[in-house]
């Protein structure tokens, strides 16, 4: 008679918590507030915590489209641009005379175009994906200052239009972007997590050629996730504009690095097929968390770029720990 088989035990449920990559970051973000709230009073005031959640919501709308295409095994260097090319086009257009909702709909068609070459570039040119994103990071930031001249839009809106509301309103005191930012959040980890298209998206990232050959129309997916990067990046700066009531042609200048950071803290892959919403979440809640904090602890601004970098670094030296690539050399 065979002998029986010994199946593998499963992992207890504080087994699968130690080893997931959430963990870690969730613990760091607690140990972050709980120190930020002893030392710097003030941060814990519901006052503090609600401009944050505004502030974190503009880069954490991004970053969801970010990831996305992180999960496939790109990158999108363009989004800060894109972010500021939509802020000053919408408010041309409505300065112009255009109504809300087609002035910011074209914006977001534009945006769309800059994705959609971006994918092209990468797909059917071959182009690694930061060559096409840096110069679409140039044209969008060009095109920016085409439109504005070097000069502020503002006065594109009547004082109390209801525009205003989309980024600098509150609804039961939570902050309107904020809102945005978590049904956005619910969205993409449905797709990600639920659906056939957000499976599709792990498996390019894993292995690509795998991918192709079993049918999967890869090009096509990954112009899609560069699509939806612009499009979100483009939302972040329509909302942005109603938040701050005005445009200048350097918004969003620098954020790509921001939000690329986010996403790492959050456990998305730069090499692709890995990352998930609620990373995605925490790593931006981090982020604005470490600013914010180191603002209130009276840190010289010009220091703050080495923490967020420290903290980078960090982060994926972790993420490699609890994959054991240590262990393997």
């Amino acid at each position: 008679m065979a002998p029986k088989e010994r199946t593998k035990p499963r992992a207890g449920f504080a087994a699968q918590l130690l080893h997931s990559r959430e963990t870690g970051i969730v613990g760091a973000l607690l140990i972050m507030v709980i120190l930020l709230s002893i030392f710097a009073p003030d941060f814990a005031s519901k006052g503090n915590l609600l401009n944050d959640a505004r502030n974190l919501s503009f880069i954490g709308i991004v970053v969801l489209g970010q990831a996305m295409v992180m999960i496939t095994g790109g990158i999108d260097l363009s989004v800060g641009s894109v972010w500021g090319l939509a802020a000053v086009a919408s408010a041309a257009m409505m300065q112009a005379g255009m109504g809300v909702v087609p002035a910011c709909a074209l914006t977001l068609v534009i945006c769309g175009v800059v994705g959609l070459f971006n994918g092209f570039c990468v797909t059917k040119l071959r182009m690694l994906p930061f060559v096409p994103t840096l110069a679409t990071m140039s044209i969008a930031r060009a095109l920016a200052l085409v439109i504005t001249r070097g000069k502020a839009i503002d006065g594109f809106r009547p004082d109390g239009d209801a525009f205003f509301a989309l980024g600098g309103g509150d609804i039961f005191d939570l902050p309107v972007p904020f809102i945005i930012f978590v049904v956005l959040a619910i969205i993409v980890a449905i797709v990600l997590k639920r659906t056939v298209y957000g499976r599709q998206l792990y498996a390019i990232g894993g292995n690509e050629r795998a991918a192709t050959l079993t049918g999967l129309n890869v090009d096509r997916l990954k112009m899609s996730v560069y699509v939806s990067s612009s499009v979100l990046a483009g939302l972040a700066g329509i909302i942005e504009v109603s938040y701050l009531s005005s445009a200048i042609s350097n918004q969003g200048l620098g954020k790509e690095l921001s939000v690329i950071a986010a996403a790492v803290i959050g456990g998305t892959a730069l090499s692709g097929g890995e990352g998930t919403v609620i990373g995605v979440f925490v790593g931006t809640v981090i982020l604005e968390v470490l600013r914010n904090g180191l603002v209130l602890l009276g840190t010289d601004a010009y220091w703050q770029g080495v923490f967020v970098g420290s903290v980078i670094v960090l982060a994926v030296f972790i993420d490699q720990l609890r994959k054991g690539v240590w262990r393997r050399r």
